[in-house]
């Protein structure tokens, strides 16, 4: 667990963290809601939306991730730890990993090609690559019912993710970055056309909308790209009109 001592003294041990996360996520998630985490890395959100009372569906290929969330979370009957890649097809799934930082392991090669020599991705190194099980999002909702939020964060590989997706939720966020700007428009396209139409936006790890109201796909695709680099990523909300 050595190996995951960074993401753990980041995200856990911030009670106003928590509290700002909380407050954040209680517009998508409430009490008796099913949240699936696709990308659950050591569970900081999973940790949001079980104080808010959701079931939750955590899905996370890294081994280690895995090993924590289960201790994290052991003897939680609401929550459900799932040790797989979510994509566009089940299947197997090579995973790129990122030992130093495992937060930013990813299935995308673009991204990490993307990343390479990247201004603010300086040192980062993708030193192994490993074999996990795939599955998607439809195989989740046919297993455990259709979520009310779904969070997708997993580097560079959300199009394969929402590609997975054929019956939309209430709600649901999917990541972005601006060394791989031409993914948010492919999930824009794909959101829109299951019919998830009202948009926004949060930068970085912040918890607070950045746009003043919700939005059509073309006016957040045009904020997105508009972003200066060192704006580096965020996450696209989404909902139906």
């Amino acid at each position: 667990m050595s190996d995951l001592r960074r993401s753990l003294e980041s995200y856990y041990g911030d009670p106003a963290r928590e509290a700002a996360m909380d407050a954040f996520y209680a517009d998508f998630v409430r009490p008796g809601s099913l949240v699936f985490d696709i990308g659950a890395h050591v569970g900081d959100r999973l940790g949001s939306f079980r104080r808010l009372g959701a079931r939750v569906v955590a899905v996370e290929p890294q081994p280690l991730c895995v090993r924590a969330l289960r201790a994290l979370y052991a003897g939680d009957e609401r929550v459900t730890v799932i040790e797989a890649a979510c994509g566009a097809r089940p299947g197997r799934v090579r995973l790129h990993v990122n030992s130093a930082n495992p937060t930013v392991s990813t299935a995308s090669a673009p991204f990490v090609r993307a990343a390479d020599g990247a201004a603010g991705w300086e040192g980062e190194s993708w030193d192994a690559e490993i074999e996990v099980a795939g599955t998607t999002l439809d195989a989740l909702v046919a297993a455990h019912g259709v979520p009310d939020f779904v969070k997708i964060d997993v580097e560079g590989f959300e199009d394969a993710v929402l590609a997975g997706l054929s019956i939309p939720p209430p709600a649901l966020s999917f990541e972005f970055t601006t060394i791989t700007r031409e993914l948010a428009p492919r999930c824009l396209d794909r959101v829109t056309a299951l019919g998830l139409t009202r948009f926004n936006v949060a930068l970085g790890d912040e918890m607070a909308l950045a746009l003043p109201s919700w939005v059509c796909a073309g006016e957040v695709a045009a904020y997105l790209r508009a972003l200066p680099h060192e704006a580096n990523s965020g996450d696209v909300y989404c909902r139906p009109a």
